[in-house]
């Protein structure tokens, strides 16, 4: 029943968008609060908190305000269009697992790799690569892909040098990859163009690789010839790479893919009206469709989409629940007029401190707020939801950039989000370990950050 009333709401979104004559946004509040009630009790105790924290506080702000009964239904339904995202950007990964790319990835390492320093730069490269597409899926496939080699290397901490590679190496791609839901709220904040941002953030992304790249081959140690690891390695690598197909050659489509999707929303976002996050919803499907006839798996696709539509349910839950009561908590803070305050309070600060101080200090609050088990999507919204950008006086492409780096940070430590949670379930280790073995190079990177921000303030005259 809970996975008919999801599918419904996001079908009924973007019916709204497609056909905006059609009003459905009283359905949809509906519809909204109906989910956030089931929700509240499937949730976990800490969503529960932090969600019902977000009701209290909008409830409060609309009973202060003597906000009228039909308010409180229809003030549910902001945040519908990330969690839209949230639901379909998976499907991109269906056509990279029936393409069996990860067999090529094994064969570059067995052919190229003499090091552990050269493997690490591998491995964070392929990280970087998949996570344009994969988000989270990422994670499990650059980490069976290639953990199995690392046995014929001398690396102390193993599990400590995936961690480090593949979560910094998956972080980086945040700032700007189209199918990152982060990107796509950011932007809808700012209200800037995906393209325009693009010559800003992809700069930063590429230094935080190399600075990871740097850090990380320091201590290259040489590959052993201990025919015991590395005969274990083989079989490990061919019991996980049943099913794929060991030619490098077939990981430049993936580059190729990468390059057509990018094109493609860069067209879609000049032709259209639609905000960037409804775009790259509405392309996730046909694309990933159309991949799959390339590898000839159309039927499997079918299969996997159904998989993917039949299961999210349970695994969106608590996105459901923490997205929806934020989104409330956001419309209470306009409706209530608690935005002109914070407005007030900001412009406060940027008068006193200036807008240079406030754009280098902004990262440091999502980064805060990771520690607090706030996603930095709902964060970031709930900090400048209310904002009025151009009566600050902000940069809003530099304000873009301050926010994804703020994001970007609290991927690599915040303890609580899904990224290290699933980075600590591959590990076999809590997520706290894994959160301090980046604290170190997130400390620099947000150095960097804040340099960068200075240098962006600089040249473009603010």
């Amino acid at each position: 029943m809970l996975r008919f009333i999801f599918l419904f709401v996001i079908f009924m979104y973007l019916l709204s968008i497609l056909l905006p004559q059609l009003d459905f946004s009283v359905l949809l509040s509906i519809l909204c609060f109906i989910i956030v009630f089931c929700t509240f009790f499937l949730a976990k105790r800490s969503v529960q908190i932090l969600g019902g924290a977000f009701l209290l506080l909008g409830i409060a702000l609309l009973w202060k305000a003597e906000a009228q009964w039909y308010q409180y239904i229809l003030s549910f339904g902001p945040m519908l269009d990330l969690i839209t995202l949230f639901t379909l950007v998976p499907i991109l990964g269906i056509p990279i697992k029936l393409g069996g790319y990860s067999g090529g990835i094994q064969t570059i390492i067995q052919k190229k790799v003499n090091n552990s320093g050269q493997l690490y730069i591998i491995t964070s490269g392929i990280s970087y690569f998949f996570s344009i597409f994969m988000n989270l899926a990422t994670l499990p496939m650059t980490y069976y892909s290639i953990r199995p080699s690392l046995n014929m290397f001398s690396v102390e901490n193993k599990e400590r040098f995936m961690s480090r590679a593949i979560t910094r190496g998956f972080a980086m791609p945040l700032l700007w990859a189209p199918v990152t839901p982060i990107v796509g709220i950011v932007i809808s904040v700012t209200e800037v163009r995906w393209i325009s941002i693009l010559p800003y953030v992809i700069p930063l992304s590429i230094l935080g690789l190399g600075m990871d790249w740097f850090i990380g081959a320091r201590r290259a140690k040489k590959m052993h010839t201990s025919v015991q690891d590395v005969s274990s390695a083989h079989e490990t690598a061919a019991t996980i790479e049943q099913g794929q197909v060991n030619s490098p050659i077939r990981i430049l489509q993936i580059f190729l893919a990468i390059l057509i999707f990018v094109i493609a929303i860069s067209i879609a976002e000049s032709l259209f009206h639609y905000s960037f996050l409804i775009l790259v919803s509405f392309l996730v499907i046909p694309f990933a469709l159309v991949w799959s006839l390339f590898l000839k798996k159309g039927t499997e696709f079918g299969s996997q989409l159904l998989k993917h539509f039949h299961s999210f349910s349970i695994s969106m839950k608590d996105q459901f629940f923490i997205f929806l009561s934020a989104g409330f908590f956001i419309s209470t803070i306009t409706i209530s007029h608690t935005n002109e305050w914070l407005n007030d309070w900001i412009l406060t600060f940027i008068d006193v401190a200036g807008v240079e101080i406030f754009m280098i200090l902004l990262p440091l609050v999502p980064l805060a707020f990771a520690f607090l088990g706030l996603h930095p999507a709902v964060s970031l919204a709930l900090m400048t939801g209310g904002l009025d950008i151009s009566a600050l006086g902000l940069n809003p492409h530099i304000l873009t950039v301050a926010m994804l780096a703020g994001a970007v940070a609290s991927f690599l430590v915040g303890p609580y989000n899904a990224t290290l949670g699933l980075m600590s379930n591959l590990v076999k280790d809590t997520s706290y370990k894994v959160s301090n073995w980046n604290i170190a190079f997130t400390s620099s990177y947000i150095i960097i950050v804040m340099l960068y921000l200075i240098l962006l303030q600089v040249f473009t005259g603010l």
